[in-house]
Formats: C-alpha cells, sequence, structure tokens
C-alpha cells in the first residue's frame, strides 16, 4: 500500500473495512469461549469454580513475579520518555494543537480506564486490608490503617496508569506522528519490520488484544451489575434474579450503542463528563457531610503513606507469604491491568492527538493517581474511621462483602437512599463509557487500526459485550466469572512480553527523532547603545567581523551601520542547532573540516501508506507532503 506524496484527498475517505484475519477469529474465539465456559458450568457446577480457582492460583504462583518485575519496568520506561529529551516530540505534526482540551482529555482518559473499579472498591479494598493487611501486620490497628492506604495506592496509583501510557504513547507516536495505523501490532515494527508487522504475527497480536479486551469489559460487567443489583437488595428495592439481570445489561448496552454510534466527539465525551462531573459530586457531598476535618488532616498522610510504602512493597512477591494476599490482591491486579491494556491503552491513544510526549506522560500518571488519592481517602478513610467508632458495619463474619459495602457506609450519612441511588448512576455512566470505549477499541483493531470505522460493526461489538455478560451471569454464574478473572490474568501473561518488546522498540524509534531534534537560539542582533564600542575599539570590531563566516548559521548576521539612540534596534533573530556527539565525529587532517558519522538510522523511514492516518502524520510531511490545508473558518473553537 502506497500513495504519492501529491495525491491529496479532495473528498472525505470512505470508512474501513473489517480486516477478515482479526475479525473472524476474535469472533470464533470469542463465541467458542462463552459456549465453553457454559457448558462446563452447567456440567461441572461448583467443581469448575474450584478447579478455576485452583488454575488461578498456579498462573499466579508461576508468573506473579514476573508480573511485578515487568510493571515496574514499565513505569521506569514511562518516567525516562517524560523527563528525557524523548518528551519533546509531539504526538502529531510538529505545528499541532491538543484535539480536545485538557478537562475533556482528562475525564475521558480516566473514566474510561478505571470507572467501574473505582466504585466497585472504593469502601471494598481500604476495608479489606485494614481487616486483613499484608506484610504480616496485624489487623484493625493504626499501622494497618496506613499499611491499607499504601496498598490500595500501590494498586490504583503509578503502577497501572504506567502500563497505560506506555501502550497509549506507542501507538499515539506510530499513527498520529509517524502515520501507521491505529493498531496495537505496530508498536512492534521498529523491531519486526513492516513485513512480519503486516503478517500472521500482527494478525495474532491484534486478535489477542481484542479476546483480551472483551473479556477484561465483561469482567467489570459482572462487578458493576453485581454491585447495582446489592444496592437493590440492600435497599430493599428487589432481588436479584435471572430477569433483572438481563433488564439491567440490556438498558447499559442500549445506552453505550447509542454513545458508540454517536462517536468520540459526541457521545462518549459529553457521558464521560456528566458521569465525572457526577461522580466528583458525590465525593463533594461525603467530603462536606462526613468528618472534614479528618480528611483534610488525612489527605497529606497519606500522600506521605504512598510515598514511604511505595519502595517497600512495589517489589513485594511473597515468597514466604501463607495467607494469598499477594495472589489475591497485586497480582491479580497486574495481571488484569496489563490484559486491559490494549483497550484503555488505544483509547487515551486516540484522544492525545497533539500533545507532547512530556504532557502526555504527566497528564496520565500524576493526574489519575491525584484523583485516586482523594477518591480512595474520602471513601476509605472515612469507612475505616466509622467502623472503628461502631457508626456502621461492614464486616460480615471476618470479612467484607464487595457488593453491599459502599452501601453500609452510606447509612452513616443523612439521605443515604439518595446517596446509593447516585452511586448506582454513577455505577451505570462507568458502564456505559467503559462498554462504548472498549467497542471503538475493538472495531478499530479489527478494521485494521482505522479510526474511521462502520457503525454496523461497532454496534456488534457493544452487543457482544452485553450479550456475553449477561449469558456468564445468568448462566455460568460465580464460577464462570472467575474463569474470566483467570482468563484475563493468563492473557496477560503473553501480552506483557509483548509491551516489554514495544518499549524497547518505542526507544528506538525515539532515539531517531532525539538526534535530529533541533534546539533553539536567539542571537542578538545589535548591542544596546551604552555598549557599543567607540572607535578606538575598531580593530577588535574587525576582527571579530570575521567570526560571521566561520559558520553557515551566523553568516548571516552583520554588524551593520552604527545608529543613533533614537533610532529603532535591529530584532533579535532565533536560529537552530543540534547537538552532536563528539564520538560520531571525524576530523579531516587537511582540511580540518567535520564529519558525522555513525548517526542513528531511522527504523521506520521511506515507509509510505494510503490511508488519511498517514496524510494527517508529521512522516507525510518529512516525505516531501503538502501540509493539510487551512480551513476557511480558522477561529479557536472553544473547548471544555
Amino acid at each position: 500500500m502506497s500513495s504519492s506524496s501529491t495525491d491529496r484527498r479532495t473528498a472525505s475517505p470512505p470508512r474501513s473495512k473489517i480486516l477478515k484475519p482479526v475479525f473472524i477469529p476474535a469472533s470464533i474465539v470469542i463465541i467458542s469461549l462463552l459456549l465453553i465456559t457454559v457448558v462446563l458450568s452447567r456440567v461441572a457446577g461448583d467443581e469448575l469454580e474450584e478447579a478455576t480457582s485452583k488454575l488461578n492460583s498456579i498462573i499466579s504462583n508461576g508468573v506473579g513475579w514476573w508480573y511485578v518485575i515487568v510493571v515496574n519496568v514499565f513505569l521506569a520506561f514511562a518516567i525516562y520518555f517524560a523527563v528525557s529529551k524523548i518528551g519533546r516530540i509531539r504526538l502529531g505534526r510538529d505545528d499541532e494543537k491538543p484535539e480536545f482540551g485538557i478537562v475533556s482529555w482528562f475525564l475521558m482518559l480516566f473514566s474510561a480506564g478505571m470507572g467501574i473499579g473505582l466504585v466497585f472498591f472504593s469502601v471494598a479494598e481500604p476495608m479489606s486490608h485494614y481487616i486483613t493487611p499484608p506484610l504480616g501486620v496485624e489487623g484493625e490497628t493504626i499501622e494497618a490503617i496506613d499499611t491499607s492506604f499504601g496498598a490500595v495506592m500501590l494498586h490504583w496509583g503509578l503502577h497501572p496508569w504506567a502500563i497505560y501510557s506506555i501502550v497509549g504513547l506507542g501507538l499515539a507516536y506510530m499513527s498520529f506522528r509517524r502515520g501507521r495505523p491505529l493498531a496495537v501490532r505496530w508498536l512492534l515494527e521498529p523491531l519486526l519490520g513492516r513485513e512480519r508487522v503486516e503478517g500472521w504475527i500482527g494478525h495474532a497480536i491484534d486478535t489477542v488484544a481484542i479476546v483480551g479486551t472483551l473479556f477484561g469489559i465483561a469482567t467489570s460487567f459482572g462487578f458493576g451489575v453485581s454491585q447495582i443489583i446489592g444496592g437493590f437488595e440492600f435497599l430493599g428495592w428487589a432481588e436479584s434474579s435471572s430477569w433483572l439481570i438481563i433488564v439491567i445489561i440490556t438498558l447499559i448496552t442500549t445506552i453505550a450503542v447509542w454513545s458508540v454510534v454517536s462517536g468520540v466527539h459526541k457521545g462518549l465525551k459529553w457521558l464521560s463528563n456528566i458521569n465525572m462531573s457526577v461522580a466528583a459530586l458525590l465525593a463533594l457531598a461525603l467530603f462536606v457531610l462526613g468528618p472534614t476535618i479528618f480528611l483534610l488532616k488525612a489527605f497529606p498522610e497519606n500522600l506521605g503513606n504512598y510515598l514511604n510504602f511505595l519502595p517497600e512493597i512495589m517489589f513485594h512477591v511473597g515468597p514466604f507469604s501463607t495467607d494469598g494476599w499477594e495472589a489475591d490482591w497485586t497480582i491479580f491486579y497486574w495481571g488484569w491491568w496489563v490484559s486491559w491494556a490494549p483497550f484503555v491503552g488505544m483509547f487515551i491513544a486516540r484522544i492525545s492527538r497533539g500533545r507532547t510526549i512530556r504532557q502526555f506522560i504527566l497528564g496520565v500518571l500524576v493526574a489519575p493517581t491525584m484523583v485516586s488519592l482523594v477518591w480512595f481517602t474520602i471513601f476509605g478513610d472515612s469507612a475505616i474511621l466509622f467502623q472503628r467508632e461502631g457508626t456502621v458495619n461492614m464486616v460480615t463474619d471476618g470479612a467484607v462483602d464487595s457488593t453491599t459495602a459502599l452501601f453500609a457506609f452510606f447509612d452513616a450519612f443523612p439521605f443515604a437512599t439518595v446517596l446509593s441511588v447516585i452511586a448506582m448512576i454513577v455505577v451505570v455512566f462507568f458502564f456505559v463509557t467503559s462498554s462504548d470505549s472498549g467497542s471503538l477499541v475493538i472495531d478499530m483493531l479489527a478494521s485494521g487500526g482505522s479510526t474511521d470505522t462502520p457503525k454496523s460493526t461497532r454496534i456488534y461489538w457493544a452487543v457482544l459485550e452485553g450479550v456475553a455478560a449477561a449469558v456468564l451471569l445468568v448462566v455460568g454464574g460465580s464460577a464462570a466469572l472467575t474463569a474470566l478473572q483467570t482468563l484475563s490474568i493468563s492473557t496477560a501473561a503473553p501480552f506483557s512480553i509483548i509491551l516489554l518488546l514495544a518499549c524497547i522498540s518505542l526507544t528506538r524509534a525515539f532515539r531517531h527523532d532525539v538526534a535530529t531534534m533541533p534546539n533553539y537560539m536567539e542571537v542578538t542582533a545589535t548591542t544596546a547603545p551604552e555598549m557599543r564600542p567607540d572607535p578606538e575599539h575598531a580593530t577588535s570590531r574587525r576582527i571579530l567581523r570575521g567570526i560571521g563566516g566561520t559558520t553557515t548559521s551566523l553568516s548571516g548576521f552583520s554588524e551593520g551601520e552604527r545608529r543613533s539612540k533614537s533610532e529603532p534596534a535591529e530584532p533579535n533573530q532565533v536560529i537552530t542547532f543540534r547537538n552532536v556527539d563528539p564520538e560520531a565525529t571525524s576530523v579531516d587532517p587537511r582540511t580540518g573540516a567535520i564529519q558525522i558519522n555513525g548517526e542513528h538510522k531511522d527504523p521506520l523511514a521511506g515507509q509510505t501508506f494510503d490511508t488519511p492516518e498517514f496524510e494527517s502524520s508529521q512522516e507525510y510531511l518529512d516525505q516531501g507532503g503538502e501540509p493539510p490545508a487551512q480551513e476557511e473558518d480558522d477561529e479557536v473553537k472553544p473547548t471544555v
């Protein structure tokens, strides 16, 4: 697939078609796994759940150490990309501005990334770690409180978003700057080359990404639906039933279909903004109605606990542990986040065009981490305080019920029923934003990475997600959800290797950008009147005048004639220069001329694509393509 640099599209490009080597195998695998899980659930029953739990334990013990190491490697790469010169690279053309305003961008990436989980675990996880803390700490003590929040932030802070940032950064760079289709496979092009990426290896990578994404979303649907039904039962409004599950999933899937058809600029953007606003109002209400002064003291305390706890637990695997805490929490989270990385990473790449790598990494790492800090402080610390004071009881038989802990927590506040309803609305909207953003991402993968996909296939994936969740919850029950969780962890193992190779691959591509990146220097054309040399220094001036011919950059600056103080000074000029490694240069002994040898070669140079993504990239311009025409209405439109 190639295109001439002069062949410009004058009309809207046609929508992409499905990529059959990805779409068909992914659909077959998903439907087959659904049928197998349902059949085994019917035949084996409780034995399947027990076998699945054992398999989950085997996987956790076998690859848990690898997950702990590789997730920390991802965080190290993300920080390196942000603080080094690589951070100056723009994810798009050099003159491009961000596609979305900072607020809308943040709300969309955060809402799609961890929505349902934040509500589901807002009270349950801090309380669980307080009752049964890790590292041999005694439960229900002051030390357990500090350890609890450190563990919560380990799972919801920098590390998960580092995983997402690696995938999102790679996709945004390869697509918006280098003109590749928006698909996971292209992260490995600098290592494997275009031919292998477009072959069966690339098809397999995208197929695995689709399967993992869909079942990861279906698993989250299980959490969301179970919490909604738990709220209904806690309030005495309804009893759990198959019909109630089907009705809830049908309503949510219908809203998700409308949103995914409307596109990222309409439905998804509006829903994300509304959802995060409602969630923020819920947290604000609890902050005002709850122990406000206590929470103000807890914010800096929790930040300190996280930073202090992070070096101690970030590499903790628990080889001598016997309580299974690491497998149940940290290793499960790392596997789950890695399995979600194609989904969330591609989505945040899709909405991050025009930002620099430094802006992207800092935004993706820092902003969600701080929101998680505030969120879990308001919910988690308040819940622990109420539990210690005996205001409410969220512990049953020495454990915390994750589906009802949040609603029991609301009993400590006035308007508890209203707060419960708002929480369920937030869960529903998080449900929808996860579904439609996941459908959009899956559809792009199944269409070869095109961002302009048909509505019919978007609807297909959104409906398939809802059907998968409904079938597994109604027919498979808890055994099916356990199987799904195990599947998410197991699929993360091969994909974590792909992500590690992607880090090396991207570093190789970035080296060329950094090596050719210009620096800027402002040169003062004239000196201030009081600093001009007098006639006695004319000889020195004649000597210095010759410096202008030593380099091409400085040869254009002439000394000019002396002017009086009343005459305007010449404007300063800005020139570009590039740092050169002395070890990469050689000097001709006869002429003294300096030559640059052994510069980094661009592993992606010379490739062209007959796609609108390529024609809108910096790579297209670097190959001599024409810049995009200016729109007639060049006014700056307000962004939310």
